[in-house]
């Protein structure tokens, strides 16, 4: 969790849907693999950003959300949170209405996303790198375990540097 005291938000991540086999779910699992932002008075929701719709590899979104000021590239000071997701992609949302800012890929041996839509907020899928039943995928990175997991990281604002530790593990 994080907690912005000038927004009043909690920002958290939802892990995955189950179970595991995605052919016995069906649709995006809604809010499942979500950044939310919620009031911390009242607990409304303010914004959901789901990362991972229709999760078929474990990838729990419930890793860590560090907050940062810092000026867009029009020079506007912005609240951000980066999230750094076990999917392979570094996400960084709007704080204060949850808008999408930027999703990259960790490094090029993230597989299972082409890339990620900035106008619809959507991953672009490689198929050969699902789950399905009928189909053998192999090499898929990352694995379960994620290029991020649930370690602790941190932002240098002086720098403007993350810091996160990372795995480079690929599954079948």
């Amino acid at each position: 969790y994080a907690y912005d005291p000038g927004t009043n938000l909690i920002y958290f991540g939802t892990g995955n849907p189950a179970p595991w086999n995605e052919t016995m779910r069906p649709g995006d699992n809604k809010w499942t693999m979500t950044i939310f932002g919620r009031d911390a008075d009242t607990g409304e929701a303010k914004f959901g950003y789901q990362k991972t719709p229709h999760d078929e590899w474990d990838y729990a979104g419930v890793n860590v959300m560090m907050l940062s000021n810092q000026k867009d590239k029009d020079g506007k000071d912005r609240k951000l949170l980066t999230h750094p997701d076990r999917n392979g992609i570094v996400y960084t949302l709007d704080r204060t209405d949850g808008s999408l800012v930027s999703a990259n890929k960790i490094d090029d041996t993230v597989n299972v996303f082409k890339s990620v839509d900035l106008k619809t907020g959507q991953p672009v899928r490689d198929p050969e790198y699902g789950t399905r039943m009928d189909h053998l995928a192999k090499d898929i990175c990352p694995s379960a375990m994620g290029y991020h997991n649930q370690g602790h990281d941190s932002y240098d604002p002086e720098r403007k540097l993350f810091f996160m530790g990372i795995n480079h593990i690929c599954m079948d």
